[in-house]
């Protein structure tokens, strides 16, 4: 390595380095795998050709890469056993009937209190979207990261995660229902203390 490639890939991690870990965290939700993915990204990056100028094409470019070896992560992990497929407190028996339909009483919404565009930019909304896609299955969290978070179409997550189209339905509205659920207590409940006090 030379000293202009040493020197590219240290302002490479300074610039984009925290912000591709958070990146990764978010959608993996495991710290060991977002640090391997930031790596596999840097040296994806450092290997190959920047082609635009400026820092904000830069970091587009570099989290692009990003996505893709979050998706490959996916691919990988998709093809393991899952563990956890139901967290305690959240089985399918507390949400669905017999016959598949929802309970009346799980499928009741309310409604937030601003708008969802305003709450993306705040701190303490991903930090509590963080802190409820733990709770989440592990497929069900990659169902709704590659949906919500990367906006991947249907076909390509249901090829990649080796689903059906009926399941992948299945999985992301039981997913956005239990995430709506635990940001309805641990974000919005918090809120509105904090509007009240």
């Amino acid at each position: 390595m030379t000293d202009q490639s040493k020197a590219d890939s240290h302002s490479l991690i300074d610039a984009h380095g925290d912000a591709l870990y958070r990146f990764a965290l978010v959608r993996v939700r495991n710290k060991d795998v977002a640090e391997d993915l930031v790596q596999e990204t840097f040296l994806a990056a450092l290997q190959g050709t920047y082609r635009e100028s400026g820092p904000t094409a830069e970091r587009r470019w570099i989290i692009g890469i990003m996505k893709h070896k979050v998706v490959d992560y996916f691919r990988r992990t998709s093809r393991e056993p899952l563990q956890h497929a139901d967290q305690p407190g959240h089985s399918a028996e507390d949400t669905f009937l017999d016959d598949g339909h929802w309970k009346p009483e799980a499928a009741a919404m309310q409604a937030w209190p601003e708008q969802p565009d305003r709450l993306i930019e705040r701190r303490q909304f991903w930090d509590a979207l963080a802190g409820c896609m733990d709770r989440l299955s592990p497929r069900a969290a990659q169902v709704f990261t590659l949906r919500e978070l990367d906006e991947l179409e249907t076909d390509q997550i249901c090829e990649l995660l080796q689903l059906t189209p009926t399941n992948f339905g299945v999985i992301l509205y039981r997913a956005r229902k239990q995430l709506r659920d635990c940001l309805g207590s641990r974000y919005f409940g918090q809120a509105q203390e904090g509007l009240n006090s």
